[in-house]
């Protein structure tokens, strides 16, 4: 945990800072439950409060962060209803952005989708979750940049790494996390320019990230850390 978190330029403090923070709660190197401090926090990244406070601000506002005044300000704990929400947002706006790109890609764009699936294949049968998700990630970001969507990417942006939490604690019990078949499945069917295939692929691609929300809830009780009250 101690390099997980790096020293960071100079340039776009918030954004870095945000970047860094996200990355580490996501991994879990800042584990659900894990107080944190901005003092601490800002010695960590090289960094003064201002940018780590914004950071954490923004970070709260996207439910990864979670803070009582004058108590603490700790990372969340994966929450059923919240990973389910969190899934079903992302699945839509992977369906428009599929939708929308599949009759603008060229071959390059069904290159890079394949080459993705192929360092996708090899990471999960060597159970390297980190390249296996990274590799998803550019599979998929094909589809998304070419659709030219900002609002879609941006909220894919917000929302997966609510997932993504999930996805990492569960990849070894799993033993993977997602399937190169079904992405190959997609891959050909935007090959084939057939927009409405790969849209009903790519939902049932994002469908089964929902089902990971079944078990955020046990994720969370391992931790040891008490659920929050009820509104």
């Amino acid at each position: 945990m101690d390099d997980a978190l790096r020293p960071v330029g100079r340039t776009l403090l918030r954004d870095r800072a945000y970047e860094s923070l996200r990355e580490a709660i996501v991994r879990g190197d800042l584990a659900p439950g894990a107080l944190l401090k901005d003092a601490d926090l800002a010695d960590r990244l090289g960094l003064s409060r201002a940018p780590v406070r914004d950071a954490l601000a923004r970070l709260t506002v996207e439910g990864l962060v979670e803070t009582k005044p004058q108590s603490y300000t700790r990372v969340t704990r994966p929450v059923t209803r919240i990973v389910r929400d969190a899934a079903s947002v992302v699945r839509v706006m992977h369906e428009l952005a599929a939708r929308t790109a599949v009759p603008l890609l060229g071959p390059e764009a069904i290159r890079a989708m394949r080459e993705a699936n192929e360092r996708f294949a090899a990471a999960v049968r060597a159970s390297d979750v980190e390249a296996a998700l990274a590799a998803d990630d550019e599979l998929h970001q094909v589809l998304v940049g070419a659709s030219g969507n900002h609002a879609a990417a941006a909220t894919i942006d917000r929302y997966t790494p609510l997932i993504r939490r999930v996805e990492r604690r569960l990849f070894g019990d799993s033993g993977s996390c997602g399937s190169a078949e079904l992405h190959a499945r997609l891959i050909d069917a935007c090959a084939a320019g057939d927009a409405e295939e790969a849209v009903r692929i790519t939902s049932e691609i994002w469908a089964a990230l929902e089902q990971l929300a079944d078990d955020a809830t046990e994720v969370a009780e391992v931790t040891g850390i008490p659920a929050p009250a009820e509104a």
